[in-house]
């Protein structure tokens, strides 16, 4: 039986921070390239549903039985994370969902453990991290916001495994290297040279088993990357895998950042996004250990096309303001709007309006086709009652058929653009926009749905859906960096 991968998504949030800027206000940090920065909007819960979104609208007939949600950075501890992702798909409730503990390499841990469960069904994986540091260090600059998804399953018909785990192994040891205590916000590290002289023999004897299990030799590989939060290992260790010129590929740590417990996911869809039927892809993964996974591609590759490829996303991305970033990140804290901040949000209500609130489903009229934004017994056209049906806009583009621009609302980065919606395919509601200038608003612009977070309250986050503008790959963006 043939277990692989069936679908792979990365999502890398819209804005960038140039780490040169760190040095122009600090006088030190900073360093080449830029790092991806997740909005104001966004957490590791919310940029797992957009991955998850793209990982199956790129394999419309898999339906997964479980969904792993690792991350070392969760919304929430106690409540399961994994349950709103399950929530904002839609999916059935006998579909298990778990979290995978907050460690970094939970993220390599829940992949492998998919994929050497041949037989178990289709497992949605969901990786995601918010990489932090303060002010001039190397974790701020050198990390990064991503997630990734990961649909594993066997061959089958209509969910043909686009790249097939040959195997793969896993190397565990008990040294401290890095670490964060509970209710810490920054990580800490101990002496560079200490975690090389450990991961270095750790990965290489990990790449020989790995290369071992799988049946190949280091000549056979056509890609691979080595990831960890231990950059300079790494990067020795990518010196040692014995490989031909020109293997190892891109591990978007200039472009992206290291994005920890999801970057395994991350580089995995990037190097499968360009490889070719037929070839061998490889992950290094160095936190705690070191793990290997080994996959060669299929042919199904061929007729399997990204939603959203990463590169297209890295392409797309524009400038955020370093005092933006420390802002979002509550490094600093800036004046707010003077308007009352919002009260939590009633847990019974969101219960009762699941399907409306977390999947975006409203209600179309089975006689006259009008189609209601939210949900609604009484039809509008017809005063027909409870004779509708769902129907899904959360995938459905809209157009903008007018706007407003709000400096005095509450909001951690005003202003908030507000807009009209009308759907393609029937259905007008108000929303906010996110990932947008509001200099380049206009009326008649294209906008698709995203899922984010509206506000938290009494430590109780409030997700619904933002609209953000279509954006073609390749196409050039009048954003600035003046961020929502």
């Amino acid at each position: 039986m043939t277990r692989g991968i069936v679908s792979i998504a990365g999502y890398v949030p819209y804005r960038r921070l140039q780490r040169s800027e760190v040095a122009k206000v600090f006088g030190s940090g900073g360093g080449k390239g830029t790092r991806s920065v997740a909005s104001h909007d966004e957490d590791t819960t919310t940029m797992g549903v957009e991955a998850a979104r793209l990982a199956l609208r790129a394999a419309p007939a898999a339906a997964p039985g479980a969904i792993w949600f690792a991350t070392a950075t969760p919304a929430y501890l106690d409540k399961t994370n994994a349950t709103t992702i399950h929530a904002a798909l839609r999916l059935p409730g006998d579909v298990a969902a778990f979290d995978f503990g907050g460690a970094l390499r939970s993220g390599p841990g829940a992949l492998r453990t998919a994929l050497v469960s041949a037989g178990s069904g289709t497992t949605l994986v969901v990786v995601s991290d918010l990489r932090d540091g303060l002010p001039t260090s190397a974790d701020e600059s050198a990390g990064g916001d991503a997630a990734a998804a990961v649909v594993v399953g066997d061959d089958g018909p209509g969910t043909p495994v686009i790249a097939e785990y040959l195997g793969g192994a896993s190397l565990s040891d008990e040294f401290l290297d890095r670490w964060r205590t509970a209710g810490d916000r920054r990580s800490r590290t101990w002496e560079e040279r200490f975690g090389e002289t450990r991961y270095v023999p750790l990965g290489t004897d990990a790449w020989q088993a790995g290369l071992k299990a799988a049946g190949i030799t280091a000549d056979d590989v056509d890609h691979v990357v080595v990831t960890g939060m231990h950059g300079r290992a790494a990067k020795a260790l990518g010196r040692k895998l014995g490989v031909r010129d020109g293997v190892l590929a891109d591990d978007l740590a200039t472009s992206v950042g290291q994005t920890g417990t999801a970057h395994v996911g991350l580089v995995l869809a990037s190097m499968l996004e360009q490889a070719s039927p037929g070839q061998i892809v490889a992950v290094v993964s160095l936190a705690d250990g070191a793990d290997v996974l080994v996959l060669r591609t299929t042919p199904a590759l061929a007729d399997w096309a990204p939603a959203d490829p990463v590169a297209a996303q890295v392409a797309a991305a524009v400038d955020l303001p370093y005092g933006k970033f420390l802002s979002w990140r509550g490094m600093v804290t800036l004046e707010p709007p003077r308007r009352p901040e919002p009260q939590r949000v009633s847990s019974s209500a969101a219960w009762r309006n699941e399907e409306w609130k977390f999947g975006f489903v409203g209600s179309k009229d089975r006689s006259s086709g009008a189609v209601h934004l939210p949900p609604s017994r009484v039809s509008m056209t017809g005063g027909a009652v409870d004779d509708m049906e769902p129907i899904d806009r959360a995938d459905a583009e809209a157009t903008i058929a007018t706007y407003t621009i709000d400096r005095l609302a509450f909001s951690p980065s005003p202003p908030i653009v507000f807009a009209i919606l009308d759907f393609d395919g029937g259905g007008r509601f108000p929303v906010e926009l996110t990932d947008v200038d509001p200099d380049t608003v206009d009326i008649g612009q294209k906008v698709t749905m995203t899922f984010r977070k509206l506000f938290t309250a009494d430590g109780i986050h409030d997700y619904f859906y933002k609209a953000k503008p279509v954006r073609m790959p390749g196409a050039p963006d009048s954003t600035t960096d003046t961020a929502d």
